[in-house]
């Protein structure tokens, strides 16, 4: 059976970078200066998740379109070249410094790596009971678990995607995948639903559950897959002449999940999913209106700063977290649920953008550009080069087996539990022994 190639999109779609700079700013004031200030701030992960599902499958009907097929170890090879040099980077320095802290923020440290090496960091997480909204441990990579679903989605649609194409019209492709993420949505708010009253255990498990699982929180990615293969039929049906028009609704569209930041979230079905999904509903809005022929939307939100931001998301996502955690855990002795001062918020700030921009020149950019062979070769040409190139690469090699071996030692000792989970679990073995 064949099914009819899609046509061929463009390679860079404008205000991409714009959106992906909004995304991590809201994610990134919400953790770093406190839900008082944007309360809402999380659903910007609901935002990465539209542009991921709407960028890879429009690369891979491009693939489709010009080869008549997907080259599955390439793209596969192409993501992980894309991800895991940042990422590595991250679990090493992050983890060697929490060996030199020590204490809480070492507790769970095998099981988080794990998960992060292995992108199943939400489904161990739910696996150990951890909580997300209402955490009584710090986990020091916590925010992984959205780059786990994200790769699980990298990981199977390339063999879903053919099975849609199936589907003679791209609209009905569209339909079928904007009824999953409606599928989705509504897992969510069962799961959420059925949990007991709010401020209960059961209740926040139940929300952790919903956000944390692929399941019920994939409808942002399968709303931006619906886009991808709406978008060529939407454009012919807008046509050029709409550009003042698709600019203010992309402007309202942005607007719009600023504002829904700004609200104060609840415990219910009303922003799980009510709110992510309308969140999700407008990054796809502003997607399309950026895509708009004549729009001027795309051209406002990739202005300088928000282009420089987008390019270092991915690291700004990465390092914010947990450098906080350490951060706090170091001067404070707490973690972030304990409340960030302004100014440890503002020093992990600066701390974050300086180590996204390291990582994004020395470590993603060479390595996006030479894949991890030709970086190698390249290291491997340095050791034969001028006594100040050699000394570049033997620096680089001896900062990376530093933290290699840091990391090695903090993982060796990292505890099984905290201080206070050990001290309740103390007393209660001293209560029974009374009781004896």
């Amino acid at each position: 059976m064949t099914f009819t190639a899609p046509r061929p999109t463009a390679a860079r779609y404008a205000g991409l970078d714009g959106l992906r700079a909004v995304a991590v700013i809201l994610v990134v004031v919400y953790h770093l200066f406190g839900p008082a200030l944007l309360p809402g701030g999380f659903l910007g992960v609901d935002v990465f998740f539209v542009i991921s599902g709407f960028l890879i499958t429009s690369l891979l009907l491009r693939e489709i379109a010009a080869t008549g097929g997907i080259r599955l170890v390439e793209f596969w090879r192409r993501r992980a070249r894309r991800l895991l040099p940042a990422l590595l980077v991250v679990l090493a320095v992050c983890t060697s410094i929490a060996g030199l802290i020590g204490g809480d923020v070492l507790s769970g440290l095998g099981w988080q790596v794990l998960g992060a090496l292995t992108f199943s960091y939400n489904w161990l997480a739910l696996a150990g009971d951890t909580g997300y909204f209402a955490a009584t441990t710090t986990e020091l990579f916590r925010n992984v678990w959205s780059l786990a679903v994200e790769e699980q989605f990298y990981l199977l649609w390339p063999l879903i995607l053919p099975l849609f194409l199936l589907l003679p019209r791209r609209m009905w492709r569209a339909a079928a995948a904007a009824i999953l993420a409606l599928a989705s949505a509504t897992v969510m708010a069962v799961v959420v639903s059925g949990g007991a009253g709010p401020a209960t255990t059961a209740f926040s498990d139940a929300v952790t559950r919903a956000y944390f699982g692929t399941d019920t929180h994939a409808f942002g990615i399968l709303l931006g897959v619906a886009l991808a293969f709406a978008l060529p039929a939407l454009l012919d049906r807008i046509g050029e002449r709409r550009g003042g028009l698709a600019t203010g609704a992309g402007a309202i569209a942005v607007g719009g999940v600023i504002a829904l930041a700004l609200l104060s979230p609840g415990d219910g079905i009303a922003t799980f999913p009510g709110v992510l999904l309308a969140a999700s509903a407008l990054t796809a809005v502003a997607i399309l209106s950026a895509a708009v022929p004549g729009s001027r939307a795309g051209v406002m939100l990739d202005i300088a700063p928000l282009r420089w931001i987008g390019d270092r998301s991915y690291g700004i996502y990465l390092w914010h977290w947990p450098l906080l955690v350490l951060a706090l855990a170091w001067l404070r002795g707490t973690g972030p649920d304990a409340g960030v001062p302004v100014g440890v918020g503002v020093g992990v700030l600066l701390t974050t953008l300086a180590a996204a921009e390291l990582s994004y020149r020395f470590v993603e950019t060479p390595l996006r550009r030479h894949g991890f062979r030709g970086t190698a070769a390249r290291l491997g040409a340095a050791f034969r080069g001028s006594a100040r190139v050699r000394a570049r690469a033997v620096g680089a090699v001896a900062v990376t087996a530093l933290f290699l071996g840091g990391s090695s030692a903090a993982l060796a000792a990292a505890p099984g539990e905290t201080s206070t989970e050990a001290a309740v679990a103390a007393g209660a073995a001293a209560l029974e022994a009374v009781e004896e």
